[in-house]
């Protein structure tokens, strides 16, 4: 099976603050967009932000979203700087396999930031 161009759909309660926090705080570029529903390029592949969902006063827990989005970047402390100078709370963590910098989307999704060079395609061979 080949797949052509995988994505990611994300049901939200905050869906106007959700699409602009993506586009124009993490810089995910457009792909289409009508009522409800927004397409952003991830990296080679989609984040579709959708109505539906139900947010968070805070992160959610595990159970309430048991998935990340992970952004791969070159320096996790210039990305979480420029990240909260636009008001984005942004802790980060150092682990023996690399440097992540959490933060939450408006409905309380988590997402990281990942240092790139850390060496995640050796996993793949």
């Amino acid at each position: 099976m080949i797949f052509e161009l995988p994505g990611i759909i994300l049901f939200t309660e905050n869906y106007a603050e959700c699409v602009a926090f993506y586009r124009d705080a993490l810089g995910l570029p457009d792909v289409f967009s009508k009522p409800g529903l927004t397409a952003l390029n991830f990296g080679g592949a989609y984040l579709m932000i959708e109505t539906g969902g139900v947010g968070g006063a805070g992160q959610k827990s595990v159970g309430e979203n048991p998935t990340i989005l992970r952004f791969n970047v070159r320096d996790v402390g210039e990305a979480a700087s420029t990240l909260r100078r636009q008001g984005v709370a942004v802790e980060i963590n150092h682990f023996d396999w690399g440097v992540v910098g959490c933060f939450c989307d408006p409905d309380g999704n988590r997402c990281e930031l990942k240092d790139h060079s850390a060496n995640f395609h050796a996993l793949t061979r």
